[in-house]
């Protein structure tokens, strides 16, 4: 049985350098790889392009990253509840391509899949579609979108095994899997590391052929973005 394991997010972040493009699964602060981002804060790498859908909040997450001004361009769906994202947008400090959420997915999954590109009717007629290729299918109109290109994706996962077969849970299961395999070095870090064998194949949602590289993580915060709470009556 083939290992993926390594021994912790030093080493599962080898070979990380400036001006490289990563993906970052999660959805606000949902499933985001928490171990992974700060490890990358602490190497201190600049001129990044990060592919996610949106950046997290000011004190987590990817909103690390932006504090220390690591990130060159966010290709993302969504500025969210970080103040600083949208500071460094409206400067023309950082550079941001707003793409429609199921594009971005889309994009992530044909990379994952080995095509090339794509046609989808999503953006035409708008500033998504300017400059790109334009073709009609059965009277409508769809745009051309490349698939995404990465060094690295980092996803997290509630539990996988030594072999890299990943299990999410509930909501964060979002953009993680459609990421896993879409880079040429995935990294998952999961809550829970078994050995391998010891998963149920039924429930494994990325098998491990899609992952290079697995630990288990730390400490993990898992913060609420907004919380909502129902009056006592």
């Amino acid at each position: 049985m083939i290992r993926k394991t390594v021994a912790g997010v030093i080493e599962a972040t080898e070979g990380v350098k400036d001006n490289m493009t990563f993906m970052l699964g999660g959805f606000g602060l949902c499933g985001i790889p928490e171990n992974s981002i700060a490890e990358l804060v602490k190497k201190n790498i600049k001129g990044l392009t990060c592919i996610s859908n949106n950046a997290g909040v000011d004190d987590f997450g990817l909103g690390l990253l932006l504090q220390q001004k690591q990130i060159k361009k966010m290709v993302s769906s969504y500025v969210g509840e970080n103040d600083e994202f949208e500071r460094q947008m409206l400067s023309g400090e950082l550079d941001v391509e707003l793409i429609p959420q199921g594009t971005l997915a889309e994009r992530c999954k044909a990379a994952q899949g080995g095509f090339p590109a794509f046609y989808t009717p999503a953006g035409y007629g708008t500033e998504v579609a300017e400059g790109k290729e334009t073709r009609e299918f059965n009277g409508k109109m769809y745009i051309l979108e490349n698939a995404f290109k990465a060094d690295f994706a980092f996803v997290k996962a509630w539990k996988g095994d030594e072999a890299g077969n990943l299990i999410f849970k509930g909501t964060a299961r979002n953009f993680n899997p459609c990421m896993c395999g879409a880079a040429k070095i995935t990294v998952a870090e999961v809550e829970e590391l078994v050995p391998a064998g010891s998963l149920d194949p039924d429930h494994i949602h990325v098998p491990g052929i899609f992952v290079q590289r697995i630990f288990q993580g730390e400490k993990y915060e898992k913060r609420i973005e907004q919380r909502t709470v129902r009056k006592r009556e």
